[in-house]
């Protein structure tokens, strides 16, 4: 009976330290990089911006003449 607990102790004992050394080896996985947008969109949006720019400066004339 003495030496079934031993064995259990060490066999729980050796469990115990690999997955302590396993363990900060996971935590420093490098985080996911978000994908990057298709070329397309990156053109859209750029023009999108140019757009609402465009606008803008128009406003501000209308609103100057007015």
């Amino acid at each position: 009976m003495k030496k079934i607990v031993m064995l259990a102790v060490a066999v729980l004992g050796t469990v115990a330290m690999v997955n302590a050394q396993t363990t900060p080896a996971q935590a420093k996985a490098a985080p996911a990089k978000e994908a990057k947008a298709p070329a397309k969109e990156k053109k859209q949006t750029k023009k999108l911006k140019k757009q609402r720019q465009l606008s803008q400066k128009r406003q501000k004339l209308k609103n100057k003449k007015i």
